[in-house]
């Protein structure tokens, strides 16, 4: 039995793709609902699929530029409400 993948096939490509539109999920889903959690995430996600090269740059961009909504969502609230969250 072989656990290793073969030498030729690169593996992390599906799991970069997969990190692009979680981080689109999560940077959408952010600007509604844990901001402070969310958005962090979808970055984090985000960079780490750009920097492997991920097939879907424009997902993880769109995640990216969502996380980076989502903070900037949440400072605007934090400033307006002097509180952490925010509801409608």
């Amino acid at each position: 039995m072989q656990l290793t993948a073969p030498a030729g096939r690169r593996t992390g490509l599906r799991d970069t793709d997969g990190m692009a539109v979680a981080s689109f999920v999560l940077g959408l889903l952010g600007l509604l609902v844990l901001n402070v959690f969310l958005g962090p995430s979808a970055i984090v996600l985000a960079s780490v699929a750009l920097l492997r090269g991920t097939a879907r740059r424009g997902r993880a961009l769109l995640g990216l530029g969502l996380g980076v909504a989502d903070l900037v969502v949440l400072a605007v609230f934090m400033q307006a409400d002097g509180t952490i969250s925010w509801s409608f």
